[in-house]
């Protein structure tokens, strides 16, 4: 019979040093722990690298715990709670599945200051210098696939169009 001592030993040899998890070194985001109902495309963050090298347009949509305090903010956030910034990425995706442009949302929609305006396209690769989700997502999608993740600005959809 094992002691409560030797099962919290088994329990933190799983889960790792500080009982919480991340990227390995395989590249997989683990532990997730999300809610059924996230906006987060947990299925395609759970499966291996597609590409070494993508190239992706995205939608930012942040909310006001994201940007409070950060110079430069889109207004839209500083109005917006989180459920209120899933809502619309939400309302996002159902008319990308719907057939409507991504560019003409991205341009409609984004609060990222300079793609938004310009409709550029990110490179993706392990070492880009990017925030790790993004990267996380970009390099796990299909070529016409879009997804979303969440980073420290935002909520981001993200499609990979090469």
């Amino acid at each position: 019979m094992r002691t409560l001592a030797s099962l919290v030993v088994i329990v933190i040899a799983a889960c790792g040093p500080t009982g919480m998890s991340g990227p390995t070194m395989n590249h997989r985001v683990g532990g997730m722990g999300l809610a059924s109902d996230t906006v987060v495309s947990t299925e395609i963050l759970q499966r291996e690298p597609r590409a070494n090298h993508a190239k992706v347009k995205h939608i930012l949509i942040s909310w006001k715990d994201k940007v409070e305090g950060k110079g430069g903010a889109d207004q839209r956030a500083l109005g917006r709670s989180k459920r209120d910034a899933e809502r619309e990425i939400r309302a996002l995706r159902k008319q990308l599945e719907g057939g409507a442009d991504f560019e003409m949302l991205m341009g409609m929609h984004s609060e990222d200051p300079g793609s938004a305006t310009t409709g550029e396209a990110y490179e993706v690769s392990p070492d880009a210098q990017l925030v790790i989700e993004f990267r996380q997502l970009g390099l796990r999608l299909e070529v016409g696939e879009v997804g979303v993740v969440e980073s420290d600005y935002g909520l981001h959809i993200i499609k990979r169009i090469e």
